[in-house]
């Protein structure tokens, strides 16, 4: 089962965590795309070599892509607002889960305790995408497990 890891990946901690939770993921069987690991990485070749516009394109569309075939898209919501580019990949896969009807899995984590909004921590157009929340890492694990057993039931 494929998950696709959105989320803010621009400072050690945020690296650090998302590799440490990934490779939990995948300890459990699960094969995680995590773009920070597995996308374009700006240092290597052929990426190196790029003129911007081609580099940012690259960018785009590899993650739209592992995002488009991923069975579970995990977003990490922590941060004083949610990443604008995990936004858009949420937005790609809303569309593909709800236009489509494809049996996918929108799930985010949200262990951090600001909140801006009335109401809610969330956007409600972030809060609404996603099929659920958890809090804490064992509540997002067990839901994917759940998510998966109920795939293999039903196959």
């Amino acid at each position: 089962m494929r998950v696709y890891f959105a989320g803010p990946l621009f400072c050690e901690a945020e690296r650090v965590f998302n590799l440490r939770l990934a490779e939990k993921l995948e300890a459990k069987g699960y094969e995680v795309f995590l773009p920070q690991r597995d996308g374009v990485e700006s240092e290597k070749p052929p990426y190196n070599e790029m003129a911007n516009d081609e580099f940012q394109k690259t960018i785009f569309e590899l993650d739209r892509d592992q995002t488009l075939q991923a069975d579970i898209f995990l977003f990490v919501l922590d941060g004083r607002v949610p990443d604008e580019g995990a936004c858009v990949e949420l937005g790609l896969a809303y569309g593909q889960k709800h236009l489509l009807q494809q049996d996918k899995l929108l799930i985010g984590l949200h262990t951090d305790i600001r909140g801006t909004f009335p109401r809610g921590k969330l956007n409600a157009m972030i809060n609404g995408a996603l099929d659920c929340t958890k809090g804490n890492e064992e509540e997002l694990i067990a839901e994917i497990e759940a998510f998966r057993g109920a795939r293999k039931a039903s196959v």
